[in-house]
C-alpha cells in the first residue's frame, strides 16, 4: 500500500517520534517514497574527513567543515538507511584520528563531534555495532573517558561517543577480572580494577546534565547484565539506583537530572537483562518507584520513563511466552485478499482459537499494580506517556491468561466513556490499536470495540473558543488501520458498512487535515487488506492523501463524488446535519451548508422530508452556533431544491409542503421577536438571515406582497446602517451578504411587470440610500454605496443621474475626512451601475450611460487615481486606486464593446497613462493589478479600445505571448518591461513619476530591480542628446509638479542621488551652467526651504554633493548651499553634511585644487560638527575661504521698534557683503548707531 508506512505512526504527533524510535526496533523500517536513492556525497564526505587534520587548527575552517558535514548528513534524516554502506569507512577514518597518539586534543574532539553527527542521523543502535570491540580496545577507551572533564560543555560529544564505545567493548566474551592481571602500583597505591572503574564512570555520568547521561544508561545496561558483573555488582548498583531515586526530588533541576539518568538505566537493565536475574529485585524496584510518585511530576520525560520502567517490571513478573489464545489471522497476502475467493476457500482460512494450556500458573502480586499504573498512564496529559503506556498494555496482555487479558481489555474500554477526558480517549484508542495489532483483541470483543471506535472517529469536545479531540480521531483511524491488518475479512464483515462510512466521513468532513489524511490512509488500508469495502478503489482514487489536503475541496467536490455511491449518501448527509452544521467553527458551518446544497440532487426526497424539517427545528435552538448553521443550511437546501424543481419547470413548492414554507417564512420574525439580532450573536444572525433572504428570493418563494418582505427590507437596511458597530473581522462578510440579499429581494419582489418597478418603492428606497451616503460613519457609507451599486436596472431607471451624483460626491477627498473604504466602494458601485444600466449613446442621462454623462463618470474615476491617503494602516489610498483601475477597465471595455465612439482620445490617454504610473509603483500587488488592467486594455480581443497612444509600439514592447508568462508581482520581471515605456513620450511623465517612488522606496528588491531597469534605459540614451534632454526635462517637470509633496519629492531626491552618482547626466557636465543643473538646484533649494524633515534634508545633501560635478557658476552655488547646511540647527544634519562633503571631495577630484585639499579634508574630519553653532560656524567660514565661496551671513529679523527709539541715522552695510538668509537661525542683535554690519559682528 502507498501509505501503509505513513500510517504506522498515524496516531502520534511529532513529539512521539522521539520516544518510539528507541523503544521499538520492530518499527525501525526505512522511509519510502522520498526522492533520494543513494548517498550521493560519498566522495565529498571522504575528502572532508580527510582534511580534518589540516583544518582543525583554524577556527573558521573548522566551523565551515563542521557545518558542511551537518548539511550533508541532515539530508538523510528521513532516509538514514542510505548511509549504511558507508558507515564503516567513515567511522574508520575518524577513529584513525582518535587512536593516533600524536593527534592533538582539539582534533580528537572534532573527530568525535563528526561521529556524533553521524550517530544523530542513523541512530546509535545501528552505529554502535561498528565500533571496534576487541580486548585490546577496553583499556584505551577506558583511559580516554577517564581523562575527560564531565563539566566541559564544549566536548560533550566526545564523552557521549566514548561511553557508547565503552558499552560496546563491554560485550567481550571474557571475564573482565582477567584484564586486571597486569595491574601494577603507582606511587605505592594499587590501581582500581577495570570492573570498578567502569561502574564508577557509569554512575558518575548518569548524573550529568548533558546527553552523555543517555549513553551512560546504555553502558549500564550492557555492563551490569554481563554474567561476570551481575553476580558481583548488580545488587550494589540497584541499591545505589534506588537510594538515588529516594534522595532525588523532581521539584529541583538536580533531582530531575538524577532521576532521569537512574530511570533510564533501570529501564535498560530490565529490558536487556535475563528474567531470572532481574526477578528478585523487581518487587523492591516497583515499591521504590511507587514511593517516587512520578505521576505527580510536571516533567514529561520522568513520567514517560516511569511508565516504561513499570512495564519492564511487569514483563519481568510474567513468564516470557506467546499467548496461545491470541487471534492469529491466516493469509495476509494482498493479492489473495483482492481475488474473488469461493466460500469454501474462505472457510478454510478461518483461524481456530486454541485454549491456553498454561493458564494455571500464579500471577505475581505486582502485576496488578503494574496494570493499574499503565491504565493510569493511558490518561496522562502528554502523548508520549500515553503511547508508552499503550505499548505496555499490549505487551503485558500478551503474557496474561485469556480471562485476565480480557479484563484488561474491559478496563481499556472504560477509558472510552463520555465521563472521561479526551486524554483518556486518546490513550484508550492507542491501547486498542496495540491490542488489535498483536492479536490480543478477540473477535468476540469486536461489536463493543467497533461501537466505541466509531464514536471516537467523530469525537470532539468544545473548549472555550476551540475544541479538543483531533488526537482522538487520529488515534481512532489508527485503530481502524490496525484492524485491517489484524483480522480476517469474515471477522470484520458485519462492521464493514459502519467502518467504511465513518472513515469516508472523517476523510472528507473532518476539520483537521491530519485526521482527514489518517482516515483516508486507513480506508485505503482496509480496501487493500480486507477487500470488502464498497466502491473502495473508486473512493481511494478520489479521496487520496493529497486530495483531502484542502478543506473546501473535500466538502464541496470530493463529498459530491463519494455521495454518488448510495451506501454513503445518507450517512454523509446525516453527519453534516447532526455534527457539522452545528460545529463551533463558523467556516465549517458555512462549508457544511454549501455541501448540503451540492448533495441535495443525490437525495432530494430525503432532503425535503427529513433534512429540512430537522433544520427548521434547529433554527429555534438557544445555541448560537446551532441557529447560525441551521439557517444557513435551510437557505442552501431550499435553493438547491428550487434548482431541481426548475429543471422540470416546476415551482419549489413541489418539494416543500405548506408547513415548511411557513417555517421558512417565520424564521426572521421569530428571531426578531426574541431580540436575537442584538449583541455579539447578532452578527452571526444577521449574516445568516441575509443569506436566507437571498436564497429564498432566488428560489422565488411565494411571498410577493407578503409583510415578511418589509421585515426583510428592514433587516437589510438596519444591517447596513449598523455596520460600524460590527467587529472588523466580520464587517466585510456581513456587508456583502446584506447587499446580495437586497439585490435578490429587489429583483424578485419589487418588480411589478417585467423591467418595471413600483414608483412608491423607487421614491422611498433610493432617496433614503442617498441620504445615508452622507453619514458621518464610514462603514455606513460603504454599505449603502454598495447597496446602490447592487440595485437592478428597473429601480435605477429615471434616477440614474441622482445616484451617480451621490456616489461621485462620496469619492471626493476631504481634508477632515479620510474615508478610503467608502470611496473604494463608491467607485465599485459606479462601475457596477454602468454595467447594469448599459450604454445608449443618445439616451437621456437618467436612463443609461450616454454621451452626456460618460465624461462625468470618467472624471470621477480618474480623479481617484491620485488618491494616496495614508493613516495608521498605511497607504489606504491604494484600495481606492485599485478600485478606480478596475472600474476604468470595466467602463472602457463596456464602451469598446457597445459604443466605442464615446471614448474620447484624451480620456483614453489619461486612462492609459494613469494605469502605467500605477504599474511602475512600489507595492507589488497593486503594481500587478495595474499591469493586468493595462494589458487587458491593450490586447482586448472583442473590440479594440480606440485611441490607445502608441498602440503599435506597445504591442511590440509588450507582446501578448510574452507578457502572459510574466509575474508582475516580482520586481525582477516587472520593472525591466515597465521602464521600456520611458521611450514613449506620452507615457514618460507618468512612468517616471511611478519609478521615482519605487527607486526611492524602502523594499530592497523593489529598489534594486527598479534602479537596475532605470539605469539600463539611461545607458541606452547616453549617446542621444535629444532623448536625454527630453528625459531630463520630464524629470524636472515631475520634480516641479511635486514640490513639497513629501511622498514623491523625498523618493525623487533619492533617485536623483543614484542617477548623479552613476553618471547618468555626464553629458551635461561638459557644459557650464547647463539649464538642467541650474533648474535642479533651484528646485532643491525650494524643496528644502524651511524643512525640518531629516530624511528629506539627508537626501538633498546627497543630491547637492552629486551636483558638484557640474561646472560653472552652479558649482559655486551648490557649495554655498552645502556650507549653509554645515551650520544647520540640527546636529545630525551638520554631521551628515560634513560626511557627504568629505566623500564628495575625494570622489570629484576637480572640485578643489591640490594645495587646499588636505586642509579641507582635515577640517571636515576633525571638527566636532555636533558642537555649539558659534564653534561650528567658525570652522564653516574657514571652509568657505578654502573653497572660494562667500561666507553666509545672518540677517537681523525685522522687529517693530518703539517710536522713541527710532534711529534717524542710516545703518551702513559693508559694500562687499552679500547677505544670505540662514534658515532657522536668525540672529537678533542691536548694534550702536553708526556701526558697520560686517561679518565680524556676526
Amino acid at each position: 500500500m502507498v501509505q501503509s508506512d505513513v500510517l504506522a505512526g498515524m496516531a502520534l504527533s511529532c513529539e512521539l517520534a522521539v520516544g518510539t524510535a528507541e523503544e521499538e526496533a520492530e518499527d525501525d523500517a526505512p522511509a519510502r517514497g522520498a526522492a533520494l536513492e543513494a548517498f550521493g556525497e560519498s566522495e565529498e564526505t571522504r575528502a572532508l574527513l580527510g582534511r580534518l587534520r589540516a583544518v582543525h587548527g583554524e577556527r573558521r575552517a573548522r566551523e565551515v567543515a563542521e557545518e558542511r558535514f551537518r548539511v550533508i548528513m541532515d539530508k538523510y534524516q528521513e532516509q538514514p538507511h542510505l548511509l549504511d554502506p558507508h558507515l564503516e569507512w567513515m567511522m574508520n577514518l575518524l577513529l584513525d584520528i582518535v587512536q593516533d597518539r600524536t593527534s592533538p586534543g582539539a582534533l580528537v574532539h572534532l573527530a568525535f563531534k563528526f561521529l556524533y553527527i553521524i550517530t544523530k542521523v542513523r541512530g546509535y543502535k545501528i552505529f554502535l555495532r561498528l565500533f571496534p570491540h576487541e580486548v585490546a580496545d577496553v583499556q584505551p577507551v577506558l583511559d580516554m573517558i577517564s581523562d575527560q572533564n564531565p563539566t566541559d560543555h564544549e566536548t560533550w560529544e566526545t564523552r557521549y561517543m566514548l561511553l557508547l564505545w565503552l558499552s560496546m567493548t563491554c560485550l567481550i566474551p571474557f571475564d573482565l577480572s582477567r584484564l586486571d592481571g597486569n595491574l601494577g602500583t603507582q606511587a605505592g597505591q594499587a590501581q582500581m580494577p577495570i570492573m570498578d572503574r567502569i561502574l564508577q564512570i557509569a554512575e558518575s555520568y548518569l548524573l550529568v546534565s548533558d546527553k552523555a547521561r543517555d549513553a551512560a544508561a546504555v553502558l549500564v545496561s550492557k555492563f551490569i547484565t554481563r554474567p561476570d558483573v551481575k553476580q558481583r555488582k548488580m545488587a550494589g548498583f540497584l541499591d545505589w539506583s534506588l537510594s538515588t531515586l529516594a534522595r532525588a526530588s523532581f521539584h529541583t533541576i538536580d533531582g530531575v537530572i538524577a532521576m532521569d539518568g537512574t530511570l533510564q538505566a533501570l529501564a535498560q537493565i530490565f529490558k536487556h537483562g535475563k528474567r531470572e536475574d532481574c526477578l528478585p529485585y523487581a518487587t523492591v524496584v516497583l515499591q521504590c518507584l511507587d514511593s517516587c510518585r512520578l505521576p505527580e511530576s510536571n516533567q514529561t520525560l520522568l513520567r514517560k520513563l516511569g511508565v516504561k520502567l513499570v512495564q519492564r517490571l511487569g514483563l519481568t513478573f510474567l513468564k516470557p511466552k506467546v499467548a496461545a489464545w491470541r487471534y492469529q489471522r491466516g493469509s495476509r497476502s494482498l493479492a489473495a485478499n483482492l481475488q474473488l475467493c469461493t466460500p469454501a476457500q474462505s472457510e478454510q482460512n478461518l483461524p481456530v482459537a486454541t485454549s491456553d494450556g498454561d493458564e494455571d500458573y500464579d500471577i505475581p502480586e505486582g502485576v496488578e499494580s503494574v496494570i493499574e499504573q499503565l491504565l493510569g498512564g493511558l490518561k496522562d496529559r502528554d502523548t508520549v506517556v500515553r503511547w508508552s503506556a499503550a505499548k505496555g498494555i499490549g505487551r503485558m496482555a500478551g503474557r496474561l491468561p485469556r480471562e485476565l487479558a480480557d479484563d484488561v481489555v474491559g478496563s481499556v474500554l472504560d477509558c472510552l466513556s463520555f465521563q472521561e477526558t479526551d486524554k483518556a480517549w486518546h490513550g484508550g484508542c492507542l491501547a486498542l490499536a496495540e491490542l488489535g495489532r498483536r492479536g490480543l483483541l478477540l473477535p468476540s470483543r469486536l461489536p463493543e470495540v467497533v461501537a466505541v471506535i466509531l464514536r471516537a472517529v467523530t469525537y470532539e469536545e468544545k473548549r472555550g473558543a476551540c475544541s479538543v479531540g483531533a488526537n482522538v480521531r487520529d488515534a481512532a483511524c489508527y485503530v481502524c488501520w490496525a484492524f485491517a491488518r489484524a483480522y480476517d475479512p469474515q471477522e470484520l464483515a458485519p462492521f464493514v458498512a459502519a467502518i467504511a462510512s465513518a472513515l469516508v466521513i472523517a476523510s472528507v468532513f473532518d476539520r483537521n487535515v491530519n485526521c482527514r489524511r489518517a482516515a483516508s490512509a486507513a480506508f485505503q488500508e482496509n480496501v487493500g487488506r480486507q477487500g470488502t469495502f464498497p466502491h473502495g478503489i473508486d473512493i481511494v482514487t478520489t479521496a487520496d492523501y493529497f486530495a483531502v489536503g484542502n478543506t473546501a475541496n473535500c466538502f464541496l467536490t470530493i463529498s459530491v463524488s463519494i455521495a454518488g455511491f448510495p451506501e454513503y449518501t445518507q450517512p454523509m448527509i446525516d453527519h453534516l446535519v447532526a455534527m457539522k452544521v452545528i460545529h463551533w467553527d463558523g467556516a465549517i458551518r458555512e462549508l457544511s451548508a454549501k455541501a448540503l446544497h451540492r448533495l441535495a440532487p443525490q437525495a432530494p426526497e430525503y432532503f425535503a422530508t427529513h433534512v429540512l424539517p430537522a433544520l427548521l427545528l434547529m433554527t429555534l435552538s438557544p445555541d448560537l452556533h446551532t441557529r447560525h448553521g441551521a439557517i444557513l443550511a435551510c437557505a442552501e437546501v431550499t435553493y438547491a431544491l428550487y434548482k431541481l424543481a426548475a429543471q422540470r419547470d416546476r415551482p419549489v413548492t413541489d418539494y416543500l409542503d405548506e408547513k415548511m414554507v411557513q417555517g421558512l417564512r417565520q424564521i426572521h420574525q421569530q428571531l426578531s421577536d426574541r431580540h436575537l439580532y442584538r449583541g455579539l450573536g447578532g452578527e452571526l444572525m444577521r449574516q445568516s438571515v441575509c443569506v436566507l433572504i437571498e436564497n429564498l428570493s432566488l428560489s422565488r418563494m411565494p411571498f410577493k406582497g407578503d409583510p415578511v418582505i418589509d421585515g426583510w427590507q428592514w433587516l437589510i437596511d438596519d444591517t447596513l446602517r449598523s455596520l460600524h458597530l460590527v467587529s472588523s473581522r466580520s464587517r466585510q462578510q456581513i456587508k456583502d451578504t446584506a447587499v446580495s440579499a437586497l439585490a435578490a429581494v429587489c429583483s424578485e419582489y419589487y418588480q411589478k411587470e417585467p423591467r418595471e418597478t413600483s414608483p412608491a418603492i423607487q421614491e422611498v428606497l433610493i432617496p433614503r440610500y442617498l441620504v445615508e451616503l452622507q453619514s458621518p460613519e464610514e462603514m455606513v457609507r460603504c454599505g449603502f454605496a454598495s447597496a446602490l451599486g447592487a440595485l437592478p436596472g428597473f429601480l435605477l431607471r429615471g434616477r440614474l443621474r441622482q445616484v451617480l451624483d451621490g456616489l461621485s460626491a462620496v469619492t471626493r477627498t476631504l481634508k477632515d475626512v479620510a474615508f478610503a473604504e467608502a470611496r473604494r466602494d463608491s467607485l465599485r458601485a459606479i462601475a457596477r451601475i454602468c454595467q447594469t444600466v448599459g450604454v445608449k449613446a443618445e439616451a437621456v442621462p437618467d436612463e443609461a450611460l450616454c454621451r452626456q454623462n460618460v465624461a462625468q463618470v470618467y472624471t470621477t474615476l480618474l480623479g481617484c487615481m491620485g488618491d494616496y491617503t495614508t493613516d495608521s494602516r498605511g497607504d489606504v489610498g491604494a484600495w481606492v486606486r485599485e478600485a478606480a483601475m478596475t472600474s476604468l477597465m470595466d467602463l472602457t471595455l463596456l464602451l469598446a464593446r457597445t459604443q466605442p465612439a464615446l471614448i474620447e482620445a484624451h480620456v483614453c490617454e489619461q486612462v492609459m497613462c494613469c494605469v502605467a504610473q500605477q504599474a511602475s509603483e512600489k507595492i507589488d500587488r497593486f503594481r500587478a493589478h495595474a499591469a493586468h488592467v493595462f494589458l487587458t486594455l491593450l490586447h482586448f480581443d472583442s473590440s479594440p479600445v480606440p485611441h490607445v497612444p502608441h498602440r503599435g509600439e506597445l504591442e511590440a514592447l509588450l507582446p501578448r505571448s510574452v507578457v502572459a508568462t510574466v509575474n508582475w508581482n516580482a520586481p525582477s520581471q516587472a520593472f525591466p518591461r515597465i521602464t521600456q515605456l520611458l521611450g514613449l513620450p506620452t507615457y514618460r511623465y507618468h512612468v517616471l513619476l511611478g519609478l521615482a517612488v519605487s527607486v526611492g522606496g524602502l523594499t530592497e528588491s523593489t529598489v534594486r530591480h527598479s534602479t537596475q531597469s532605470l539605469f539600463e534605459y539611461m545607458k541606452g540614451i547616453q549617446q542621444d542628446p535629444q532623448a536625454l534632454g527630453s528625459f531630463s526635462g520630464t524629470l524636472l517637470q515631475v520634480f516641479e509638479d511635486n514640490l513639497l509633496n513629501d511622498r514623491v519629492s523625498v523618493s525623487l531626491l533619492k533617485m536623483l542621488d543614484q542617477m548623479l552618482a552613476n553618471g547618468c547626466f555626464d553629458i551635461f557636465t561638459r557644459e557650464e551652467n547647463h539649464p538642467f543643473c541650474v533648474k535642479l538646484l533651484a528646485l532643491c533649494k525650494e524643496e528644502i526651504k524651511k524643512s525640518k524633515d531629516i530624511q528629506k534634508l539627508r537626501s538633498s545633501i546627497a543630491v547637492l554633493c552629486g551636483m558638484v560635478q557640474f561646472c560653472g557658476d552652479v558649482r559655486r552655488k551648490v557649495l554655498l548651499q552645502l556650507m549653509l547646511l554645515l551650520c544647520h540647527p540640527f546636529p545630525v544634519i551638520r554631521k551628515a553634511t560634513a560626511s557627504q562633503v568629505y566623500e564628495m571631495v575625494l570622489t570629484y577630484s576637480g572640485v578643489l585644487s591640490a594645495d587646499v585639499l588636505d586642509e579641507v579634508l582635515t577640517v571636515l574630519s576633525d571638527t566636532a560638527w555636533d558642537a555649539e553653532l558659534p564653534v561650528v560656524r567658525g570652522q564653516r567660514n574657514r571652509l568657505c575661504d578654502l573653497l572660494g565661496v562667500p561666507r553666509p551671513q545672518l540677517v537681523p529679523k525685522v522687529m517693530p521698534v518703539p517710536t522713541s527709539l527710532v534711529c534717524h541715522r542710516p545703518l551702513i552695510f559693508h559694500s562687499s557683503w552679500v547677505t544670505y538668509v540662514f534658515r532657522h537661525s536668525v540672529l537678533v542683535t542691536f548694534l550702536p548707531l553708526g556701526h558697520y554690519l560686517t561679518p565680524t559682528n556676526i
